[in-house]
């Protein structure tokens, strides 16, 4: 953002805006509120408005991940960075924990050391205010692995009701009846639409949704563990159960693992991601791959087509990834006592 952006939406003049900016003194009073107004909205201080009448380029990007730990983000953020750094880009990462309060603060931290653009992963559906009016304000903003409903908003994501959808009918050709669904916040449209996808396929094949087998809550591992090993503890116990990542699933091997459960032959289990460590041959997870090396780099050469053709680019960027459902060593027929 510059001070011709501030100066667009106070409908002033640049030069009215500088004159605020230096504390001219004879500036009207509505007229200075105006203009001191659209700067807070934005998230700017007055410095870094004035900077930007001298440097009119960065360079550079912000990158806002929802968990770091999570191998998902990791990996993609390093596909994103290292591509970027071919294309002659910083990118500042900054890690929100899944917090609505932290992605705000980072959003505002990135206008303030004026990147040109920003990729947002794990966007709350409750959150679309600040995103909203950064995009209809011409600010290249785009996000991946994640979307709103948002008129016209920029996103790269996979079709993740055909990705759940995949995943069961995989464990209902292999015999499974009692799935569960490990899913993270329902605050999230992508987590929310893999457990919509769950519910209709199961439903469109005659099974019947049952709620105390649906995990929604937080990304954390304690709570997936317990919750599995309640659910398996049961006389009437799932034979399969699908999680929403494929850090999720290890959970789930861990707790299977703790009650003495062999995969597949008494649980079948599949994740979201294919991270690397899902392929690997002590693990073998079956899991519903996102492309994950084509999102990223969709997302970024996506992005900085917007940071470079901000004057022209006018239809928004919305990419939905096909889903692919990777068979490994953690699903297999349903017990047959089962």
């Amino acid at each position: 953002m510059t001070t011709e952006d501030v100066a667009r939406i106070a409908g002033v003049s640049q030069s009215t805006v500088s004159r605020v900016l230096n504390n001219y003194p004879y500036i009207r009073k509505n007229t200075r509120e105006k203009v001191l107004a659209v700067i807070e909205e934005l998230g700017f201080t007055r410095d870094e408005i004035a900077r930007s009448l001298v440097e009119k380029r960065t360079a550079s990007i912000g990158l806002i991940l929802g968990s770091i730990s999570n191998p998902f983000f990791a990996e993609t953020a390093e596909v994103i960075i290292q591509r970027a750094q071919e294309l002659k880009y910083d990118v500042i990462v900054y890690n929100t924990g899944h917090k609505d309060e932290n992605l705000e603060q980072a959003i505002n931290l990135l206008i303030g050391k004026r990147v040109e653009g920003i990729i947002i992963t794990s966007v709350s559906k409750n959150y679309t205010k600040k995103i909203q009016k950064l995009h209809e304000n011409g600010f290249p903003i785009l996000l991946y692995n994640s979307f709103l409903d948002i008129k016209n908003v920029n996103f790269i994501v996979m079709d993740n009701r055909k990705g759940a959808r995949l995943a069961v009918q995989h464990l209902i050709e292999l015999g499974h009846k009692k799935i569960a669904k490990i899913s993270g916040p329902s605050k999230y449209l992508a987590t929310y639409e893999r457990t919509v996808g769950y519910k209709e396929e199961l439903m469109e094949n005659g099974y019947k949704i049952d709620e105390n087998l649906i995990f929604n809550s937080d990304y954390s591992y304690d709570r997936i563990y317990t919750f599995t090993k309640k659910v398996l503890k049961k006389k009437d116990r799932p034979t399969a159960i699908i999680a929403a990542s494929d850090q999720m699933a290890l959970a789930v091997l861990d707790a299977a693992s703790s009650l003495n459960l062999k995969i597949p032959d008494d649980l079948s289990v599949i994740g979201f991601d294919n991270i690397r460590l899902a392929s690997n041959e002590f693990i073998g997870l079956t899991t519903i791959s996102q492309q994950m090396d084509k999102m990223s780099l969709t997302a970024l050469e996506k992005l900085i087509y917007l940071i470079e053709n901000k004057e022209t680019a006018s239809s928004s960027i919305q990419v939905f990834l096909k889903p692919e459902l990777i068979i490994r060593k953690t699903t297999g027929p349903a017990p047959v006592n089962d």
